[in-house]
């Protein structure tokens, strides 16, 4: 999943960045509103984790932009605004959550979740295809009921093919959903990435197909029903 955090306290940002990779996001980060605005019109996102107290501004004039232009990207706010009036503020204006600082970021990446399992939210609570099975709570995958431990990197790919089950998921896609802007990546980390599930998937007794439309995407392919 695609995160954009909002935060101009660096050494706070970059533990935010590395809890929130950690536990599978690709997350991209800015400094200011109009560093915010410019990643928001280049790039799509499932959701905005997003500080109040920016240089350039209130970070609650981005939540009311969004809102007006009909952007429906769950927002969570973390802030060190903790009155009451503030947080009616910011939930009325179009924030989904409202996190105040300090926080554990355990708890942050939780909440992110809980908002992106909401309806209409891009995370399913149980996802499956054929023996394998992926708990989007948990973050894990399992093959006929036994545990299949995978890196972050192959989980949310698995995660981003079993979303369109049946279905090629074109590499632009998958890249968005795994990779932040900046990152160093090999021109062929999809692939390493894939290879590596793919063969994680048949060591465990996988009944679904891991296939590459070669010059298109992949597609993990459930087994098809005999006769």
């Amino acid at each position: 999943m695609r995160l954009l955090l909002v935060e101009d306290n660096a050494r706070l940002s970059e533990l935010v960045r590395r809890a929130l990779t950690a536990d599978g996001f690709a997350v991209d980060s800015a400094q200011t509103l109009q560093a915010a605005q410019e990643f928001l019109e280049i790039a799509a996102y499932d959701l905005i984790v997003l500080d109040l107290g920016l240089p350039d501004g209130d970070g609650l004039t981005l939540v009311k932009s969004l809102r007006a232009h009909t952007h429906a990207v769950p927002i969570l706010v973390m802030t060190a605004r903790d009155g009451l009036d503030d947080r009616i503020s910011g939930l009325d204006l179009g924030a989904d959550d409202y996190l105040v600082k300090p926080f554990a970021t355990a708890e942050l990446a939780a909440r992110c979740r809980a908002l992106l399992r909401r309806p209409g939210g891009v995370l399913g609570s149980v996802l499956t295809a054929g023996n394998l099975s992926l708990d989007c709570n948990g973050r894990e995958a399992r093959v006929a009921e036994k545990r299949l431990d995978l890196p972050p990197r192959e989980l949310s790919l698995l995660e981003l093919l079993l979303r369109r089950s049946g279905q090629v998921v074109p590499r632009a896609n998958l890249q968005n959903g795994l990779y932040s802007m900046g990152q160093e990546v090999s021109p062929n980390a999809l692939e390493a990435a894939a290879s590596r599930l793919r063969r994680r998937l048949a060591a465990a007794g996988s009944d679904v197909t891991l296939h590459t439309a070669h010059g298109v995407g992949y597609a993990l392919l459930p087994p098809q029903p005999k006769g």
